[in-house]
């Protein structure tokens, strides 16, 4: 068997979950913001933990601090609470398969921002045409754009945008820079902690005791869903290459939609199981042509896949 496939099925299913999870905290009464709060500091706080244990310590580039501000906005602190706020509106069935639509905007993004890409070819063009008309048919866009689901899916495919915008400026930014993945991700969460502990407050008051389920929730999506779901995804990039670790893109619909029919007891219509097919296929043809695969050094990946 081989070595990488159990880290690839436990990350898969500990991004899947993350919808699950969310679903559970705004369904016990907290808000979007402070979800993203606790995700984000509870995170941060197990990166620390393992870079401690590692005996790393904080870098003091000032450069670095300020890029990784720039890319916790876009991939923490505002598609968290996107995700988070449409969650209150749709179930974590369509959070999950409009999660998918990420490699999507990201093509889209490092195109117009990363110079070293190549503008995409027929197939890629065919790939992105598909995800568009996937979206459309998870939306149910046939029923109106007024509805508060609609609403909801809006706000999960905002944040889908915002990670395509983070992973090209990450790429351009910090892709080559030679701190480890732990280190990179540490700073990154902390900045993001830092930047919703000042808009939480503001924007929903102080927090309050969810309750065991909603605190249980939060505390997995924080320290595992945020924080060693880093580790493991680095894990296997090194072990089994980029082109292995990017598929998890493709398995987390499936964790996704499962837990949330199984566990939550959510509907799966027909239009997220049709439109879910065309957005994997979507992610499908947009990828490029994979280099072979083989271990990498202890670097940083030039992309990182965020969970909903």
């Amino acid at each position: 068997m081989r070595r990488w496939l159990p880290g690839f099925v436990a990350l898969s299913a500990i991004w899947g979950a993350s919808f699950a999870l969310i679903k559970v905290a705004v369904e016990a009464g907290v808000p979007p913001v402070w979800v993203a709060f606790w995700r984000c500091a509870l995170g941060a706080a197990t990166l620390w933990a393992i870079l401690l244990l590692r005996r790393g310590g904080a870098p003091r580039d000032r450069a670095l601090w300020g890029h990784s501000a720039v890319v916790a906005v876009l991939l923490n602190s505002v598609p968290f609470t996107l995700f988070s706020f449409g969650e209150t509106r749709v179930s974590s069935v369509l959070a999950g398969v409009l999660n998918a639509t990420t490699p999507l905007f990201t093509l889209l993004f490092a195109v117009l921002v990363v110079p070293q890409e190549r503008r995409p070819g027929v197939r890629r063009l065919c790939g992105l045409a598909v995800g568009f008309a996937g979206v459309l048919t998870v939306l149910g866009v046939w029923r109106g754009i007024g509805s508060g689901e609609a609403v909801g899916g809006l706000a999960c495919l905002a944040a889908t945008c915002c990670y395509g915008a983070g992973f090209a400026y990450l790429r351009r930014f910090l892709s080559g820079r030679p701190e480890s993945v732990v280190t990179l991700s540490a700073v990154q969460i902390t900045c993001a902690t830092a930047e919703s502990a000042v808009i939480a407050p503001l924007a929903a008051g102080a927090p309050h005791w969810p309750g065991a389920g909603g605190a249980g929730a939060l505390l997995v999506l924080g320290a595992v869903g945020t924080g060693l779901a880093y580790l493991l995804n680095f894990g296997l990039v090194r072990t089994a290459g980029t082109g292995v670790a990017s598929a998890v893109t493709y398995v987390m619909p499936l964790w996704s939609t499962a837990l949330g029919a199984v566990l939550l007891a959510e509907p799966v219509g027909w239009n997220a199981l049709a439109g879910g097919a065309l957005v994997v296929a979507a992610v499908a043809l947009t990828r490029p042509r994979p280099p072979v695969a083989g271990p990498l050094p202890e670097a940083a990946p030039k992309g990182r896949h965020p969970v909903g």
